[in-house]
């Protein structure tokens, strides 16, 4: 079997897959799906939707944003997670900041034991106190923690096996707007950010398996959003940092991401270093972009296969795992 990915990521609409579903899941160019809240009832019904989608094609990567607080998109019969700035709260007042290394252990466990491959976490965003759409889903607004408690969630995952995302690159905290429903622009330079919010991202390049950009335009480093940008993801993330690790567009249907349509804006981020664009919420935009991605021979990627779990997890285990049950505990009292 090829061990070739298309590099476009979609999503689907319901609990079970429609019969367009099944035609874009097959697709060549179609490498990774993402599922929301809405695609998701219990188990058993999750677990039947995966195995309907491998039914059609192994190479898909499954994806989640699944960080806790705010972006959960699994909540009945998983483990319900704080927000990591809440956790950042306890763990200074209690010093125990192993409990980052055993949160994301848990959380990756969990979505491991129902067919996940990739999970779009840690946040690696600074909480400016400005933000809209990011606030308590960061760790801090102290960098230092960002880095540090970041690492430790980062090895908490590895050790569950499964792979890093920081986000949102070069950075979306220190905005106010969201990029989702507008263009977003952040008027610092490239040395405040190397200072600042890409600080985590150098320390931690070779810890991270996929860095997701931000819908967020620096008009003083680049006129072009960093998705589309060769002097963001070439000449700053592969050059200056050395990052080596996958890069993901955001969704490129967000407002944020710019007026032209997805096929352009597919294009645009796959010329400019992206190994996977994200187009969600937009099935037309989808379609277009797959016939684009077809008369243009849009190739496909191998380097996206070393996201593929193939190692799955049964969820009867996990759920009687005692580590797992020492973590909910804890839990329990961090919400009290």
């Amino acid at each position: 079997m090829s061990n070739s990915y298309g590099r476009l990521m979609i999503d689907i609409d319901g609990l079970s897959l429609s019969e367009e579903d099944i035609l874009v899941l097959s697709n060549k160019n179609v490498g990774g799906l993402i599922l929301f809240s809405r695609n998701y009832e219990s188990i058993e019904q999750l677990q039947n939707l995966i195995n309907e989608i491998y039914d059609i094609k192994k190479n898909l990567i499954i994806s989640v944003d699944h960080e806790g607080g705010r972006v959960q998109r699994f909540h009945e019969d998983f483990t319900t997670i704080p927000s990591m700035q809440s956790l950042t709260s306890y763990a200074v007042k209690e010093n125990d900041k192993r409990i980052f290394y055993e949160i994301a252990w848990l959380i990756s466990t969990e979505l491991r034991a129902v067919g996940i491959d990739l999970n779009f976490a840690p946040v690696l965003d600074i909480d400016e106190s400005k933000s809209s759409i990011i606030g308590d889903r960061a760790f801090s607004k102290n960098v230092n923690e960002v880095i540090e408690f970041s690492s430790l969630y980062i090895d908490g995952m590895h050790e569950a096996g499964m792979k890093s995302t920081g986000k949102h690159f070069p950075g979306h905290g220190g905005v106010y707007e969201d990029s989702h429903l507008e263009l977003v622009v952040d008027q610092r330079n490239l040395g405040d950010l190397l200072n600042e919010d890409i600080k985590p991202y150098s320390v931690l390049k070779d810890k991270l398996d996929v860095i997701m950009c931000a819908h967020v335009l620096f008009p003083e480093v680049d006129k072009k959003l960093p998705s589309y940008s060769k002097i963001w993801l070439e000449d700053t993330l592969r050059d200056k940092l050395q990052y080596k690790g996958l890069i993901f567009s955001d969704d490129l249907s967000m407002k944020g991401s710019g007026d032209k349509n997805c096929s352009k804006k597919t294009k645009q981020a796959l010329d400019a270093g992206c190994d996977m664009a994200l187009i969600c919420n937009d099935r037309q935009g989808v379609l277009d972009t797959i016939n684009f991605m077809e008369e243009n021979n849009i190739g496909q990627s191998e380097k996206l296969s070393k996201l593929k779990n193939n190692n799955l997890l049964d969820w009867q285990d996990v759920q009687s795992n005692e580590r797992i049950l020492e973590i909910r505990n804890k839990l329990k009292s961090i919400r009290s």
